[in-house]
């Protein structure tokens, strides 16, 4: 089987399912992990977290990197900073990219074969390549976790579209990238993303599993719920967004895919326009989604994917 070369652009550390989702990656025997890099914020703590976890895994041979840093961040979008309050990042064993932008541009324009770029946080990071280097765009298969077509959070909003936080929190970069002409653009807005949760018998399998990497996972999702206390991390998952966007990498299997034409407006909002919208492949409803669950949990529990030959540090 050819593996599928993907860059990880991530906002890890601010809600726990990026760190549910980047366990999920490096389980995945489709995906050749290439780069992961942070996005939005504190983005060295957001590196720290990377790079303990492919520590973790035994993947230090994926390169790391440092995003855009800003540090003007809502309370709480470092709720897993206890995890990494030790750990150096000069220890890493890896590669370690200052310049995180660059390493996506360098990546992309290096491969032979064409780069899947997985987003599942803000995308300035994304915006800022293009800019550097507008050729990226043609050579790369784009698959987002972002916004809200029919649906918003389910059960905490009301079952109408709404202004999704991966665009709303930088609306002009979201713009960019969902407007350029992507290889492929695939996006699992909240109708479908927003639906993912383990819980019962599956979420115990995993809560007792001994797998490092989903010990790692359920050490951190402890952590978060200290500073998210209607969460439970004894007895169920929070939403799980960020896994749909991972298996839309390499697969479409149990949803239904739709092709619109989406625009990003200036209240951060992803409207269906068909005149100045950019098209893409929306996954915009659940063909089974006790399925995936299932699917997701085997999935976590596998082993971790040994690196391509010529990955190896």
């Amino acid at each position: 089987m050819e593996k599928i070369p993907v860059i990880l652009d991530t906002d890890i550390g601010a809600d726990i399912d990026d760190t549910w989702a980047a366990a999920m990656m490096l389980k995945c025997p489709e995906l050749d992990v290439k780069l992961m890099i942070s996005d939005t914020g504190n983005t060295r703590y957001r590196t720290e977290l990377l790079a303990k976890l492919a520590e973790r895994a035994g993947r230090t041979d994926i390169p790391v990197g440092k995003g855009i840093m800003f540090t003007d961040e809502p309370a709480g979008r470092d709720a897993q900073g206890e995890w990494v309050k030790e750990y150096e990042l000069s220890s890493y064993p890896g590669t370690v990219h200052e310049d995180g932008v660059q390493a996506i541009v360098d990546t992309i324009m290096n491969s032979q074969e064409t780069v899947t770029l997985i987003a599942i946080g803000p995308v300035p990071n994304i915006a800022k390549a293009i800019e550097i280097e507008p050729a990226i765009v043609p050579r790369t298969r784009f698959v987002g976790m972002h916004g809200s077509i029919y649906r918003g959070y389910q059960g905490a909003e009301k079952m109408e579209p709404i202004a999704e936080y991966n665009v709303k929190a930088d609306i002009a970069a979201c713009r960019k990238v969902l407007a350029a002409p992507w290889k492929e653009c695939m996006i699992t807005p909240l109708d479908t993303c927003a639906c993912t949760r383990l819980s019962g018998d599956l979420y115990r399998k995993i809560f007792t599993s001994a797998d490092p990497v989903m010990r790692a996972v359920i050490e951190n999702y402890r952590i978060w719920t200290k500073t998210h206390e209607r969460y439970d991390y004894t007895k169920a998952s929070s939403r799980l967004f960020d896994t749909v966007a991972v298996h839309l990498a390499y697969s479409t299997e149990f949803l239904n895919m739709e092709r619109m034409n989406i625009l990003v407006d200036d209240e951060g909002y992803t409207r269906i326009d068909d005149a100045d919208g950019a098209p893409m492949n929306v996954a915009i409803s659940w063909k089974d989604l006790d399925a995936y669950h299932a699917y997701l949990t085997e999935r976590l529990l596998s082993p971790v994917c040994e690196p391509k030959a010529n990955n190896r540090t």
